[in-house]
């Protein structure tokens, strides 16, 4: 088969036309979940459009055009599906053994107060989750434990996804930031600290913007100092980590020093009115049962498995050992837990030209089933052990996992369908047709930039494959416009991490959690005005970085620097349990 050259202006040679046509099937996709279709409908329709495009606009060869759709259906179901489906085996699992409603009752002790609960667990928490695993797991995990806890479910799923965004930057022990270095050949350390100059704003802001969000501007009022302490903690130590060690255990420090910081507080200080919904109201006064230590501490493991297990996998000295080690050091496992597949007809066949990147390059397809390494394996092991701690058997562990599996079987479809989609825009590069278009806003670009990264992580469902996607065409473009490369590749990452709220990802795996199948379209909706004004107020932190403020706020380029050419590829897997070829990761 003869390789293909992706095209991005083939709608009369106008990029801003051709730009409108690309963004077809997120349209299609996005207006049919707006009206209430069922997910996995609305994915296959925005698939076979983006089909469509990819071949009769964009000339791509049908062959590429259906393999590029397999390979993002494979990389949806693992290690993504993997992940949400063992991250709410664990919930079942505490549900059934009674242990979650202990769980309830000890976070209802250091605040009775729902919006408390949020802070800790739609922020604090899921920054810890987010830090470590990254993928959906932090979404999954906060949705399910605020659902559990009593908040209605689109609350819970849409509080759980606008916590999830300061902290998205850094997740996955930093995977967004390595592979943008890896693509720009900018420093990682300039990076992570331009960066970290960025999103500690929006750390104090988010926690205010969930309460909004939840309860109106008053009663986000009657607990400001509450959220100061959460999000201020946070944000101080994202900038201080991020400028003086790197990118790796950003959210892991900052969401600890942020859980401590808050619990202290709360011994000091509670607000006047403890706030509940409507339908809580008439239990408001109602004591929770005092519970032994033992017994809380117990229904509190199978959360600190999860931790622990979450975290282990996603070291790097772990997750080669469990890879099998490396070809010039393997160790017994050694082509018995990894095995990489070249995608047929796909690999080293899809062609990169200019200026989406420096120079031609050949795209790689790659499929890498790395079963024991992968997030979900560890959380399948948490769930597991947490369940013979609560007393269950292996068999009928095995029952709750096959009822797991049936509850979220369509979800799996969809996730499927719509990574399908990603990838098959990205190998015909629809994506990077937009991106371009993006590119062209001349001396606005500072604030379209950021914008940019939104667009990204809204279409593949992850920061890091935006870093991957357009980190080269910002740096090309910052150089052509006299800007400052470090910057505006910055910006694609944190504009980038308001878009996780509304990409199809995110919406499905916040559904799965609180059994909200189906309603994806909703939680869209409820999301979506939250999502594109934070991501253009990161927009106008970046211009005022470029156009007003002076130019050391910002990490520089030394003067006779030499950067690396960007690879073809990251340096390293779009996620630590990922394929090494870039792709939707977190």
């Amino acid at each position: 088969m003869t390789p293909w050259t992706q095209v991005y202006s083939p709608v009369m040679g106008n990029i801003f036309l051709s730009a409108l046509v690309a963004a077809l099937p997120v349209f299609v996709l996005l207006g049919f979940l707006a009206k209430h279709v069922k997910a996995h409908y609305s994915a296959i329709l925005g698939l076979i459009t983006c089909l469509l495009v990819a071949i009769l606009v964009y000339r791509m060869p049908a062959g590429m055009a259906g393999m590029a759709a397999v390979n993002g259906a494979l990389f949806g179901l693992l290690p993504i599906g993997w992940i949400v489906l063992n991250a709410i085996f664990i919930y079942d699992i505490t549900v059934k053994s009674g242990d979650f409603e202990v769980v309830k009752h000890s976070i209802a002790g250091v605040a009775a107060d729902r919006r408390i609960q949020a802070l800790l667990i739609a922020f604090s928490f899921g920054a810890f989750i987010e830090g470590a695993a990254g993928f959906g797991t932090p979404v999954a995990i906060s949705a399910a434990m605020l659902i559990g806890l009593g908040f209605r479910p689109l609350q819970a799923a849409g509080l759980a996804l606008i916590g999830n965004t300061a902290p998205v930057a850094y997740g996955a022990l930093g995977s967004p930031l390595i592979a943008l270095a890896g693509v720009t050949g900018l420093p990682l350390d300039l990076l992570s600290a331009a960066v970290g100059r960025i999103l500690p704003i929006f750390s104090v802001i988010v926690p205010f913007w969930i309460i909004w969000a939840m309860a109106g501007r008053k009663a986000m009022l009657e607990i400001w100092p509450a959220c100061l302490v959460a999000g201020g903690s946070f944000a101080i130590t994202q900038f201080l980590v991020s400028n003086f060690h790197g990118p790796w255990l950003v959210d892991i420090i900052g969401a600890i020093v942020s859980l401590v910081a808050t619990i202290l507080f709360l011994k000091v200080w509670q607000p006047k009115n403890i706030w509940r919904y409507e339908h809580e109201r008439e239990e408001a006064h109602e004591v929770a049962p005092d519970h032994s230590t033992g017994k809380v501490v117990k229904a509190w493991m199978p959360w600190v498995f999860l931790s622990l297990f979450v975290f282990a996998w996603g070291t790097p000295q772990v997750k080669t050992f469990l890879n099998g080690g490396t070809k010039a050091s393997p160790n017994f496992l050694y082509g018995y837990t990894t095995k990489t597949y070249q995608m047929p007809g796909l690999h080293m066949m899809v062609k990169k030209a200019p200026p989406v990147v420096a120079k031609e390059s050949f795209e790689p397809a790659t499929w890498t089933l790395n079963w024991l390494s992968l997030t979900g394996t560890s959380l399948l092991l948490a769930g597991i052990a947490s369940g013979l701690l609560l007393g269950f058997g292996p068999l009928e562990l095995v029952k709750i996992w096959g009822k797991t599996v049936s509850r979220v079987k369509i979800s799996l479809l969809t996730i499927a369908a719509m990574l399908a989609l990603g990838f098959t825009s990205k190998s015909a590069g629809l994506d990077a047709t937009m991106g371009l278009a993006f590119a062209s806003t001349g001396v606005l670009f500072p604030f379209f930039s950021a914008m940019l990264g939104w667009l990204g992580v809204a279409l593949t469902g992850s920061d890091t494959s935006s870093n991957v996607l357009f980190g080269g065409l910002q740096k090309i473009t910052a150089q052509q416009l006299g800007l400052n490369p470090i910057l505006t590749a910055a910006a694609n990452s944190a504009g980038g991490v308001m878009g996780k709220m509304i990409d199809a990802q995110s919406l499905v795996v916040a559904s799965v959690a609180t059994n909200q199948q189906g309603e994806e379209g909703t939680i869209l909706r409820y999301v979506f005005f939250h999502s594109l004004v934070l991501a253009a107020l990161v927009g106008v932190v970046i211009f005022l970085y470029a156009k007003v403020l002076p130019a050391n706020w910002m990490p520089q380029l030394p003067p006779a620097s030499t950067v690396t050419a960007p690879a073809a590829t990251p340096a390293v897997p779009a996620a630590p349990a990922a394929a090494p070829a870039p792709a939707p990761a977190k």
